[in-house]
């Protein structure tokens, strides 16, 4: 087994996704499969894009749609994966936010930032499906669910370099491991600041409590998951 020297960089190339192509559903529909990915830290204009989309959007121009869902879906599908573990649940709980979205477009404020209220919105479907969970099975407890993707489909392309795939594999691993064993709470935190690249204030609205329990969350949350990666550091020697 190859030393676990690279779990840093590994566990963050190992998270990160991408996903296919899609034809657009109409204004009124669910999308059926998740758009292509976006990249990874949005920039100013992507955000100016998104914006503009949904001011369009809430004021009746039905093709805003597609660039609303193109550009915001796989913020939103990503989120939704790395919260239940799970690409058919984060599938199905787009579907659902997406409808959410649409159905709620009228009170949304022009001008305002569209991707922490749509987040929001995403964060209110998961919380509903984990209820609905726990409805069906009070035993069940709100953490993350079986990942049906093959390890491979979970990492980056590393051909030619199977240490490398191999360190990633097991880091990739270890994080899904140490985020299963979060409380909710902190996994959310930790996924708007790390990977959706949230402000403090931004993630505080998103789940509804002070800039303060949001950085404890978070820094409870990047603890658990040094304290993993460094135990199986040591254990690799």
């Amino acid at each position: 087994m190859p030393a676990l020297t690279g779990l840093a960089y590994g566990w963050e190339c190992a998270l990160a996704r991408r996903w296919p192509g899609t034809a657009m559903a109409d204004d009124a529909k669910a999308p059926t499969r998740a758009p292509r990915a976006a990249v990874a830290d949005p920039g100013p204009r992507e955000y100016a894009a998104l914006n503009d989309a949904m001011d369009r959007y809430a004021r009746g121009e039905a093709a805003a749609f597609s660039v609303l869902y193109e550009r915001l879906g796989p913020r939103l599908r990503g989120f939704l994966m790395r919260v239940s573990g799970n690409p058919a649940t984060a599938d199905d709980l787009l579907q659902e936010s997406f409808l959410r979205i649409h159905r709620a477009r009228g009170a949304f404020s022009a001008g305002a930032p569209v991707v922490p209220w749509a987040l929001s919105i995403a964060r209110n479907v998961y919380r509903d499906h984990l209820r609905r969970k726990k409805l069906r099975d009070p035993a069940i407890a709100p953490r993350y669910e079986d990942d049906d993707d093959s390890p491979e489909e979970r990492l980056p392309s590393t051909a030619g370099h199977p240490e490398e795939l191999a360190v990633a594999r097991e880091a990739a691993d270890i994080v899904r491991r140490a985020l299963a064993a979060l409380p909710v709470s902190q996994r959310e935190a930790f996924v708007l600041l790390r990977f959706e690249h949230l402000s403090v204030e931004e993630a505080a609205e998103v789940l509804g409590t002070t800039a303060t329990a949001v950085k404890l969350r978070k820094f409870r949350a990047a603890e658990a998951i040094r304290e993993a990666l460094a135990k199986r550091s040591e254990e690799a020697g």
